[in-house]
């Protein structure tokens, strides 16, 4: 039986490969629930669901943001590609049993 090293996000329970990986993740949640309390502490009556929604979409997005705020606006229009916190380096945990 082969044993296999995992690292688990306590916040998603996501798991991953290697620790980069998996502390890149849980930094991108955290992003995202700042960004999603920020929303909701100054934009009245928004859905919970929804501030959520648009925390995690800029905090995935959040290195076009930046380009976008020092001056490049149309980086936020670009396709993402390698951008977002690898979806593909997840691994379901049912995988590893």
């Amino acid at each position: 039986m082969a044993v296999v090293a995992v690292w688990k996000c306590d916040r998603d329970g996501a798991m991953f490969d290697n620790k980069k990986d998996a502390e890149e993740h849980d930094k991108m949640l955290e992003l995202a629930a700042n960004i999603t309390s920020l929303i909701e502490r100054h934009i009245e009556g928004i859905d919970e669901q929804v501030g959520e929604e648009i925390g995690l979409l800029l905090a995935k997005r959040r290195d076009a943001l930046a380009k976008a705020c020092k001056g490049k606006p149309e980086a936020l229009l670009e396709e993402e590609s390698t951008e977002e916190t690898s979806a593909e380096t997840v691994t379901p945990f049912a995988a590893n049993q």
